[in-house]
């Protein structure tokens, strides 16, 4: 397939606007529902996982009937909670007043879809970074198509980056088209963003999570001392954090298998939409293999061990030294 040749407007003017529904959904169940920053109950972004799977579903089920959904979540469990049903639907009902318990509860399950090397889905995360959304820090709604294994669009909606002066907006790139920042508030302004031009990587920003549960902590410190590198990381939670190293804000990003979890693998949504947008803003993504990301065999990257995404310039530099490390 000839990716070039791919005419994706509607697809994207689409998936643009839906993602400022999305941030509605999101901020709303914050401030109905997240009391303080320190609340360790998870029913918050439960709510939000649920309404903005719903809320994308229909959308998809109205605009591109033929399309596969692959998501997180299913109905099953919801429908055991009433109070979490109940917190749901209301949520839903905001933006689509006619909808029915029973209407969302399908439009949930319809992200129960395969993905398949030879069709066409829309990879969705309602809520990426969920201790990031329960302090009101970063979290992002990740959206993604894929066609014929390949990435082919992607958006990502980041209610609490800023970039241009614009606090909120959404990341967006496309196939051969770069990639964007839109914010929320002025959806008609768009600016192109691109990665650094960072070529030592002694001073390079490396972006990490705030804690580092789905990674090896121990490999990215030996990687800091070996690369002599004396920044101080950029530390935020969920995709947001490939949305500033797309914008030139950090460097790289490492995400490498646990030494207690060597078989570790990442699900398709965490990275697919990140990828898209790394690449059209010139950076590059790999496996810590310098594989190419094979987005052919299902929910989760099973071909593929770890992420090293860069702006480029620093990526050959970084495998080395994580061959080095691994020897």
């Amino acid at each position: 397939m000839d990716l070039t040749k791919l005419d994706l407007q509607n697809e994207l003017n689409f998936a643009r606007q839906l993602m400022a529904g999305c941030a509605r959904i999101t901020r709303s169940v914050q401030d109905q529902h997240i009391v303080s920053q320190s609340k360790s109950d998870r029913s918050p972004v439960t709510i939000a996982d649920y309404a903005v799977q719903a809320y994308v579903a229909q959308a998809i089920r109205a605009h591109f009937p033929a399309d596969t959904l692959v998501g997180e979540e299913s109905s099953s469990s919801l429908l055991q909670d009433q109070d979490l049903l109940s917190g749901v639907t209301s949520q839903v009902q905001a933006l689509l007043p006619q909808a029915t318990c029973q209407q969302i509860c399908e439009w949930i399950d319809d992200g129960k879809g395969q993905p398949s090397a030879t069709s066409r889905f829309w990879i969705i995360d309602p809520v990426d970074g969920t201790k990031g959304f329960l302090r009101r820090m970063q979290y992002v709604t990740a959206l993604a198509l894929i066609i014929d294994s390949q990435v082919v669009l992607a958006v990502l909606g980041c209610p609490n980056v800023s970039l241009y002066h614009y606090s909120g907006g959404l990341v967006y790139a496309a196939v051969s088209q770069g990639a964007f920042w839109q914010p929320f508030e002025y959806p008609n302004r768009r600016f192109r963003i691109h990665v650094s031009s960072q070529t030592n990587l002694k001073e390079a920003r490396l972006v990490r999570s705030f804690e580092d549960t789905h990674t090896n902590s121990g490999q990215i410190e030996s990687f800091v001392q070996i690369g002599n590198i004396s920044a101080s990381p950029v530390r935020m939670d969920s995709q947001a954090k490939y949305a500033i190293l797309a914008a030139g804000q950090a460097d790289l990003l490492l995400r490498l298998p646990p030494d207690d979890r060597p078989d570790y693998r990442e699900n398709i949504w965490d990275q697919a939409p990140a990828y898209r947008i790394i690449l059209e803003a010139g950076g590059q993504m790999t496996d810590a293999l310098g594989k190419p990301l094979d987005f052919s065999a299902g929910v989760k990257l099973i071909h593929n061990q770890g992420i090293v995404a860069t702006n480029g310039h620093l990526h050959a530099q970084t495998l080395n030294i994580l061959e080095k490390i691994r020897a």
